[in-house]
């Protein structure tokens, strides 16, 4: 029997979830979980959940989807010995780390491969289920035919997202909101920045729209299909959704699940009737109807969800009070709105969105003042001047759930405790090519340990210097002006003739000869690209034995079905970027898997990186020194009428945008450069560096000027430096330095004042 599973993003969404016949439902806690911006579960509550869904033989699932740090790792083990206690019946994870450190020490815990894990193909699910995986969540990028072809070759469980919003980018691989302030999807603290209002500049001059912002996904009239496809769990999205949202759509899935062998076509047409209520955006059904781009983007449809119905534009001063709220009570005042062309009505359900899209928030509108200017709506205290407000659902729509926690969580205590991490040691050196590294693990709890390899590979392999990444051949002549001591060209469209020796059809066309590379075979690195579908998956599984054929045995893979294709194969293979090294146990992972060397993940920091990647481990570390980092991906080409190269923010920060034949990809304007502090990181042991110029076009001068002050220690203008600095965004953090700068400010005040305490400045938003 196929399995409906919704969100429960809080407990009045479980309680909507589990009477409108939903069979599973997923939640967060209150970290490791990819809606960080959620209400989450506390840890009571979610001990309650599971024993009463257990008692009414209902299945729940947790999200731990998040990249993990070094710093990180031992609450990640505390977290998991808790969750291991209390017995959920999967967790959903993204972090190769998690998925290493649960197959040595929780193997009880089933383990479910989240979208983030980028899972799009058979041999990526198979490369998964090796380690414990039972069930994959596939990217929401995949058509009906592809998932079919999946089920087909992996005996690995799916689950396959049916409906809600969709993520622009191709899944687990954007770094937008990470790049914008460190606040990393791969972290759950996403702050939805494709769905913003950007300004395309076009050569008939600029023009506004949410170019990135698309639909919401819908799948209800696929549903018969998927079953027969072999799906096994079919998901919805919305767990900082209301609970009447997720009341509504899971009734909808629940009657098509039911009723379809029956009545296909009214089961159908009665679950889009009651979906006709989900005042979300615009529906699409993606690549199950389309390929093309307007099947997914409407510049035109604001980034919000629901009907708009304006923004703050007044605050009734003096009527701030408290109300009953949860399990206390929360601070209201009254705003008026502008701009909307509907006025709610006491008990409409509505979202507010802040203004600088901090957060968004599910309200229930519970007063209503008029006056001679209008309605006065009562909303949170904290919503202020100009956030936006939107109606999820009218009161006509509100049901009453019967409650399914107990009243009193009193005999639910279990919390984590104070477990040591256990002692990981990790191979230092090169393997024999073809051989898998098998890292050692002992109960010390002191910081990982590096034992040296015993197998040294030869230096002209992997040697010391600079290493420069192209995605065209023109480049590869372009780089001659400064020869790198090795070159990684991208594996694709264009380049893949080129290196078995074949023409292009644009060289067919032109009935050019196909030059010789400016580069012998063991001076290149092949990098093969992130998203592998399953409809291109047969493609690179012929191209690959031709490579090595040719004599190219060196690899940059970024996806789990590249180790799968690969491993064993007496190749030298590097974990790219998107094979996310945050933590020394996804090294560990890596290595298990047959991994030589490892390039960090574009979004890490120095702190980081020198955590993870001790001394002793840096001569298999390849430095990015200089990138345009994807900012996010989509597996489409952009509409015709997306006629602009570059577009830009309210801040005036500037993009770039463009398509090749199977993907579009957006750049920053401005690179990341950490090129000044090359000679001092030679300091800190690393000694392999690498120049990114993927989906650029480089020009001599200016890859002489990079060199130029790589050599001579001068910060590149015009450039930034990511996380590299700071790290990922910290809530925690922010919350000390205020505090610490309300301290400081009391202080002086104090000093200046006499003794007497003045009343601190506000401090600066971060």
């Amino acid at each position: 029997m196929v399995e409906l599973l919704a969100p429960a993003g809080n407990p009045e969404a479980l309680e909507a979830a589990i009477a409108e016949g939903a069979d599973a439902v997923y939640l967060g806690l209150k970290s490791f979980n990819a809606r960080m911006r959620s209400s989450n579960f506390a840890w009571n509550q979610f001990e309650a959940t599971v024993d009463v869904l257990h008692k009414r033989n209902k299945k729940i699932y947790v999200t731990v989807n998040t990249v993990v740090t070094e710093d990180e790792m031992e609450r990640l083990y505390r977290f998991l010995t808790y969750l291991n206690n209390v017995g959920p019946d999967g967790i959903i994870v993204q972090d190769l780390g998690l998925i290493q450190m649960a197959h040595k020490h929780f193997p009880k815990l089933k383990l479910h491969a989240s979208t983030q894990l980028n899972i799009a193909s058979a041999k990526a699910a198979n490369a998964m289920s090796r380690w414990g995986v039972s069930r994959t969540v596939l990217a929401r990028e995949l058509s009906l035919e592809e998932i079919r072809a999946v089920h087909a070759n992996t005996s690995c469980e799916l689950e396959v997202f049916v409906h809600g919003a969709l993520c622009v980018s191709e899944s687990g691989l954007c770094l937008f909101s990470s790049y914008l302030g460190g606040k990393s999807a791969n972290r759950g603290m996403c702050t939805q920045a494709c769905r913003r209002l950007y300004t395309a500049h076009e050569p008939e001059g600029d023009r506004e729209g949410y170019f990135f912002s698309p639909a919401d996904l819908q799948l209800i009239e696929y549903i018969p299909d998927l079953i027969q496809a072999g799906v096994a769990s079919f998901k919805i999205e919305g767990r900082m959704k209301s609970a009447e949202y997720v009341g509504t759509v899971v009734s909808a899935y629940r009657y098509v699940i039911d009723n379809w062998e029956t009545d296909k076509k009214g089961a159908v047409e009665t679950g889009k009737r009651i979906l006709a209520n989900d005042f979300a955006r615009k529906k699409t059904g993606y690549r199950f109807k389309s390929t093309h781009a307007e099947e997914v983007l409407n510049p035109d449809q604001a980034g919000g969800t629901g009907i708009y119905l304006g923004v703050i534009d007044g605050i009734k001063k003096g009527l701030v009070q408290e109300v009953p709220f949860k399990d206390g009570t929360r601070a209201v005042h009254y705003v008026q709105l502008k701009d909307g062309h509907y006025t709610p009505e006491k008990g409409d359900s509505v979202r507010i969105h802040k203004k600088d899209d901090s957060g968004r928030e599910s309200w229930k509108i519970q007063d209503i003042m008029e006056s001679k200017s209008g309605a006065w709506l009562q909303l949170p205290a904290d919503s202020g001047k100009e956030d936006s407000v939107y109606l999820l659902q009218t009161r006509a729509m509100t049901k009453r759930y019967p409650r399914l926690l107990p009243a009193s969580l009193e005999k639910y205590r279990r919390q984590p405790n104070d477990e040591a991490l256990p002692m990981l040691t990790l191979e230092a050196g090169f393997p024999t090519l073809g051989d898998t590294n098998k890292a050692a693990l002992t109960t010390s709890t002191t910081a990982p340990s590096v034992k040296k390899s015993l197998a040294k590979k030869p230096a002209d392999i992997f040697p010391e210097g600079l290493y420069v990444q192209v995605s065209s051949i023109a480049d590869l002549h372009t780089i001659l002006t400064d020869k790198p001591v090795r070159v990684i060209i991208n594996l694709n469209e264009d380049t893949y003739p080129a290196l078995v020796g074949q023409q292009s059809n644009q060289q067919q066309l032109n009935q050019q000869q196909v030059k010789p590379l400016p580069f012998s075979k063991r001076e290149i690195f092949v990098s093969l690209d992130p998203f592998l579908p399953q409809e291109q998956e047969p493609i690179l599984a012929e191209q690959l034995p031709q490579l090595t054929a040719q004599g190219y045995t060196q690899f940059i893979v970024n996806n789990p079905a590249h180790i799968s294709m690969l491993r064993n194969k007496k190749n030298f293979l590097v974990a790219g970027p998107y094979l996310y090294t945050f933590n020394c146990w996804a090294v560990s992972w890596l290595q298990e898997n047959g991994i030589c060397a490892y390039i960090p993940p574009a979004e890490s920091s120095q702190s980081n990186i020198e955590t993870v990647f001790v001394p002793e481990l840096r001569p298999q570390v390849l430095l990015p020194i200089f990138s345009y980092s994807v900012l996010f991906r989509m597996r489409f080409t952009l509409p015709k009428n997306y006629n602009f190269l570059y577009f830009s923010d309210k801040q005036g920060e500037a993009f770039r945008a463009f398509s090749t034949p199977s993907a579009s990809f957006v750049l920053p304007d401005k690179p990341f450069s950490i090129i000044d502090r090359y000679h001092a990181l030679q300091n800190h042991q690393f000694s392999r560096f690498l120049l990114d110029f993927s989906h650029t076009a480089i020009e001599r001068r200016a890859y002489r000027f990079i060199l130029q002050s790589l050599r001579s220690g001068t910060p590149l203008p015009d450039s930034v430096r990511f996380n590299w600095k700071e790290g990922f965004y910290d809530p925690q953090r922010v919350e000390e330095l205020k505090q610490l700068g309300q301290k400081s400010a009391e202080e002086r005040g104090t000093k200046r004042s006499g003794g007497r305490a003045k009343q601190p400045r506000k401090n600066r938003r971060f």
